[in-house]
C-alpha cells in the first residue's frame, strides 16, 4: 500500500474512519476499536496511521537476558516485512501493571526506524520528552520507572482493551481512540471518507448557521443526509471482494 494511500487516511479523524467502515456492512458496529482505557497522550497531534507490529511485555521480574530493552531489535526487524509504516502495539501482561512499557529511548528508537506511533494497554513515562518528539502514543496511564521491562513474544496477536490486533493490521488512532481498518476495504475507506464528510455537512452547515431553525427543515436535512448514505453504501460495494 502506497505512502499516498496512508497520507489520505491521515486527513480524517478516527470517528470518521469508523463511520465510513460502517458503510461496508462487513462487521458489527461494536467491533474493531479499543475501549476507553487506552487514551491519546497528545490529543493535539494529527491522526497516526500504520501497520501493526505486535509484542507482549512484562516488567514485574527480570527477563532471560537481563537487558531493560531485550527484544526490541527483533521487533525492529519486523518493520521491513510490513507494507507500510509501522505502528507499535505492545500488550502489557502484568496484572497489575508493574512499570512503564515505553519512554524516551524506546520512542526515539521506534521513530528513527520509521514508526508512526505506539499503542499499549500498559503505562508510559518521559511524556515531556516524547511530546517533543512529536511521536503519538496511546496508553492506559503513567508510571515513572521501567522496572524490569522486556519484550517477550513478537508478531503474535495482542489485545488492546478489547481490540484484538494481529501483526500487519492497519490501525488508525487519534484523540478519539484506536481503530483497525479491515485490509480488504482499506482502499475504499480512504476513497470514500471525503464524500462522507461532505454528506455530514448537509446537516452541520444548517445547525451551525446563523439562520433561524425549524424542526421541519432539520428533518429535511436529515433525510437528505440519509439518502446520501444510501448512495455511499452503494459505492462501497464496488470495493468489496468479489
Amino acid at each position: 500500500m502506497s505512502v499516498k494511500f496512508i497520507e489520505q487516511l491521515k486527513k480524517f479523524d478516527t470517528p470518521t474512519v469508523c463511520n465510513v467502515i460502517e458503510l461496508f456492512g462487513i462487521q458489527p458496529r461494536t467491533f474493531g476499536f479499543a475501549g476507553q482505557r487506552i487514551q491519546s497522550c497528545y490529543p493535539d497531534l494529527p491522526p497516526a496511521v500504520g501497520y501493526a507490529t505486535t509484542a507482549s511485555f512484562r516488567a514485574s521480574a527480570p527477563g532471560g537476558t537481563g537487558s531493560a530493552y531485550a527484544g526490541i531489535e527483533k521487533q525492529l526487524e519486523t518493520f521491513e516485512n510490513l507494507p507500510g509504516p509501522a505502528m507499535i502495539v505492545i500488550q502489557d501482561l502484568d496484572h497489575p501493571v508493574a512499570a512503564a512499557v515505553f519512554g524516551e529511548v524506546m520512542c526515539s528508537t521506534y521513530q528513527a526506524f520509521g514508526a508512526t506511533g505506539l499503542i499499549t494497554n500498559g503505562a508510559g513515562r518521559d511524556f515531556v520528552q516524547v511530546r517533543e518528539l512529536g511521536f503519538p502514543v496511546f496508553t492506559g496511564g503513567t508510571i515513572c520507572s521501567h522496572g524490569y521491562c522486556h519484550l517477550m513474544h513478537v508478531g503474535l496477536p495482542v489485545t488492546m482493551d478489547g481490540l484484538v490486533v494481529q501483526q500487519g493490521d492497519l490501525l488508525h488512532a487519534d484523540a478519539n481512540g484506536v481503530a483497525t481498518i479491515p485490509l480488504n476495504i482499506a482502499e475504499g475507506v480512504a476513497s470514500l471518507a471525503e464524500a462522507f464528510v461532505e454528506a455530514e455537512e448537509i446537516i452541520m452547515a444548517y445547525v451551525k448557521s446563523d439562520s433561524s431553525k425549524t424542526v421541519s427543515e432539520y428533518a429535511d436535512r436529515r433525510e437528505a443526509f440519509q439518502q446520501r448514505l444510501v448512495e455511499l453504501k452503494t459505492r462501497a460495494t464496488e470495493y468489496l471482494p468479489a
